[in-house]
C-alpha cells in the first residue's frame, strides 16, 4: 500500500509502501539456492573426497571451505551489526506511524528469511549429520557434514539472527526502550548451539562414539534449538505495536 502526496513544489510523490515483499522474495531464494548447491555439492564430493581426511582431496574439497567460510561469517556479522547501528534512528520520537508500521512488516520479513535458514540449519543438515554419522565412520572431528552443518548452516542462521535483532532495536521505537526477552531468546538461544559443538566433539571423541539422537550428549542441541520458539512472543509483541498503531493512529498512518 502506498500513499500519493502533494510536494512543495507541486510535484506528486509517492511514499515507499508499507507491505513491499520483494527484498523477503529475493532473500529467501538467495537463501535456498545457496543451499540446494551445497547440498549437490556435498553428494558429489562428499563421497568422492570427503571419506579420508588425510587424503590431499579432502584438503582441497572440504577444508578449503572450512577456513574459508568462517572468517568471512564472522566478518559478516560484525558488518552487519555495524551497519544497522551506525544507520540507526537516532531520534525515535521523529519516527512516524507509517514509518513505524513499514519498520515493523520489515523486521516480520527478517523473521521469516531467519525460520527459513533455521529449518536448513538446525533440521535439514542436522538430519542429515546423523545419517551420514550412522554410515560413515570419522576419523575427523571437522567431516564434510560437519563443515556445512557446523560451521555454514549455523553461523548463517545467527547472522540472520543478528540483522533481525538489530533492526528491530534501531528501527522500531518499543524495541529501542530496552532488551525483548523474547527477542533475546529467539537470536541468542540457536546460537548457543555454535558452543555446544565442542562439547559433542569432546564427547563424541573421548566417550560417546554412537551417533544416537537421543543420547544426553546431544540434549543441548535440542534445548538450544528450541529457544527457537521465542519467535512466538516477539511476533506477539509486534502485533502488539500494530494493534496500537491501528487502533489509535491509524488515519495518520494511511494519510500522512
Amino acid at each position: 500500500m502506498s500513499v500519493t502526496t502533494q510536494t512543495a513544489a507541486g510535484a506528486v510523490a509517492v511514499d515507499k509502501p508499507i507491505v513491499d515483499l520483494r527484498g523477503m522474495w529475493i532473500g529467501l531464494a538467495l537463501l535456498n539456492t545457496f543451499y540446494l548447491i551445497v547440498r549437490i555439492y556435498e553428494q558429489v564430493y562428499g563421497w568422492r573426497a570427503g571419506l579420508d581426511s588425510f587424503a590431499p582431496e579432502f584438503q582441497t574439497y572440504w577444508m578449503s571451505i572450512l577456513w574459508t567460510e568462517i572468517p568471512l561469517e564472522l566478518v559478516s556479522g560484525i558488518g552487519l551489526a555495524g551497519y544497522l547501528w551506525k544507520t540507526r534512528v537516532r531520534d525515535m520520537s521523529t519516527v512516524t506511524p507509517r514509518q513505524e508500521m513499514r519498520a515493523i512488516v520489515d523486521n516480520v520479513k527478517w523473521l521469516v528469511v531467519y525460520a527459513a535458514a533455521i529449518y536448513w540449519g538446525a533440521s535439514f543438515f542436522t538430519e542429515q549429520d546423523g545419517t551420514w554419522h550412522m554410515t560413515v565412520i570419522r576419523d575427523t572431528d571437522f567431516t564434510p557434514s560437519h563443515i556445512i552443518e557446523f560451521y555454514m548452516s549455523y553461523p548463517i542462521y545467527s547472522v540472520i539472527a543478528i540483522g533481525a535483532f538489530f533492526h528491530a532495536k534501531t528501527r522500531i521505537p518499543y524495541f529501542s526502550k530496552g532488551y525483548s526477552l523474547a527477542y533475546l531468546i529467539v537470536s541468542i538461544g540457536p546460537f548457543m548451539i555454535i558452543p555446544n559443538v565442542g562439547l559433542n566433539e569432546w564427547g563424541h571423541t573421548f566417550w560417546f562414539m554412537e551417533e544416537l539422537f537421543v543420547a544426553p550428549l546431544h540434549w543441548g542441541f535440542v534445548f538450544f534449538g528450541w529457544m527457537a520458539l521465542g519467535v512466538f512472543g516477539v511476533v506477539l509483541q509486534l502485533l502488539l505495536n500494530v494493534h496500537r498503531l491501528l487502533g489509535k493512529e491509524g488515519v495518520a498512518l494511511l494519510t500522512e
